[in-house]
């Protein structure tokens, strides 16, 4: 249950604008240092990056369902009333960051732009430990070993 002052997490910075700047970074290095791509068949690197695209969307549309269906707010500093164990949340505690590491990395190879997919990571790690390991922390101390089961169950990522 949400008390009315509750406070979410203590994240401070919204964890899409970190992989909005790790496709920016990339597109920029592309330019800047030295062009990165791959030399396989067009049609073969477009479809593998739509494809990675489309399933980091799906898993990020499938997780911002289980929001809304609970009726809570993804936004990681907004109070959580209840866990989610549904859904994308039954295989990783983080579908939405899986899903946007996916979108950077497909984004890249779509546009075969190699810089853009290698900076997913460094954006997964960056978010890593200014969201997830605050997020942890408040949904252990909010939720107990309720919590605790659900680290034990399910994977971090993937």
């Amino acid at each position: 249950m949400t008390l009315p002052n509750e406070r979410g997490a203590q994240v401070r910075f919204p964890p899409p604008l970190v992989f909005l700047a790790a496709i920016l970074i990339g597109m920029a290095m592309q330019r800047i240092i030295v062009p990165l791509s791959l030399s396989i068949a067009p049609w073969l690197r477009i479809a593998a990056g739509v494809a990675i695209v489309a399933g980091g969307v799906s898993l990020i549309g499938s997780a911002r369902t289980w929001f809304l269906r609970t009726g809570q707010s993804p936004i990681p500093w907004k109070p959580s009333p209840e866990l989610i164990f549904q859904g994308p949340y039954r295989f990783t505690r983080n579908p939405m960051y899986v899903g946007l590491t996916l979108l950077v990395v497909g984004l890249g190879l779509a546009v075969n732009d190699l810089w853009v997919s290698l900076c997913a990571a460094p954006a997964l790690l960056i978010v890593h430990f200014i969201a997830v390991l605050p997020e942890e922390r408040y949904l252990t101390e909010k939720f107990g070993k309720d919590y605790l089961s659900f680290l034990a169950r399910v994977r971090r990522y993937i």
